[in-house]
């Protein structure tokens, strides 16, 4: 599979480079507007693979050079570059490749982050709007950390959720997602819950940033059974990182 990372020199995008070609056999191109930048970030990242032993052969090119013949196009951009970069490709996207956006609104106070979305709802759906009918639009990775991702040497065991209205390319994407060590792919419905998703984000770096030792944080779903009442209900646990990095998301 040919996946392209568009943003791919940003944080987001250099975390799901380094995993993708570490844990899998896909092709992985990372994308930019300015196509020296894409192809030193490229070299940037094979250097860090052989550092933990993997070799594997990542390229690096202008947006629209990226995405051409791409199976799978990673938005990873800022959502107020979504529809810009997706503009910047439509003409070289395959008929069937699936967009996947991994963007949440976000602003910040002097209290922390909040979720702020479009006008259109939320960025998944903005970007649903932007794209080609033939192009199914999938919502992942909007809820994880990309020191976490960056960092080989730390094993995951995390969850991403996952929306999409096309149901062949949502389960495409879960599959993907699943051949990454440690992240579970959990399906959230369709386009519609984008901003149920996306709001998490927020919320998890305001933890972050609140508690002493806790850096880079996932969400793990599980069953918990009720010892009182002898039933099951599902939880979530938030998974810490113990980590030095500055950079938490």
């Amino acid at each position: 599979m040919r996946l392209s990372l568009l943003g791919g020199t940003g944080d987001i995008g250099k975390g799901l480079a380094l995993r993708f070609a570490a844990d899998t056999d896909h092709d992985v191109i990372i994308g930019s507007r300015d196509p020296d930048k894409a192809h030193s970030a490229a070299e940037s990242y094979e250097q860090t693979l052989a550092e933990h032993g993997h070799e594997a052969k990542i390229t690096g090119f202008e947006n629209p050079m990226a995405a051409d013949r791409a199976d799978c196009v990673v938005l990873a951009v800022p959502p107020y570059h979504v529809t810009d970069t997706l503009s910047s490709v439509v003409s070289r996207l395959s008929d069937d490749a699936v967009i996947i956006t991994p963007a949440a609104g976000l602003t910040r106070d002097e209290d922390g982050f909040h979720y702020r979305p479009p006008s259109a709802g939320s960025v998944t759906t903005l970007v649903a709007d932007a794209a080609p009918e033939s192009n199914p639009v999938v919502g992942a990775f909007h809820n994880l950390a990309a020191g976490r991702l960056a960092d080989l040497s730390l094993e995951l065991g995390i969850d991403t959720l996952v929306l999409g209205d096309d149901r062949n390319a949502t389960e495409m994407i879960c599959t993907l997602i699943e051949e990454i060590d440690g992240l579970r792919a959990l399906k959230a419905g369709p386009l519609a819950n984008a901003a149920e998703v996306e709001s998490l984000t927020p919320l998890l770096i305001n933890i972050a940033q609140q508690n002493d030792g806790l850096h880079d944080l996932g969400v793990q779903f599980k069953w918990a059974q009720n010892r009182f009442c002898n039933s099951s209900r599902i939880s979530s646990r938030v998974s810490p990182l113990f980590t030095h990095s500055t950079k938490r998301w």
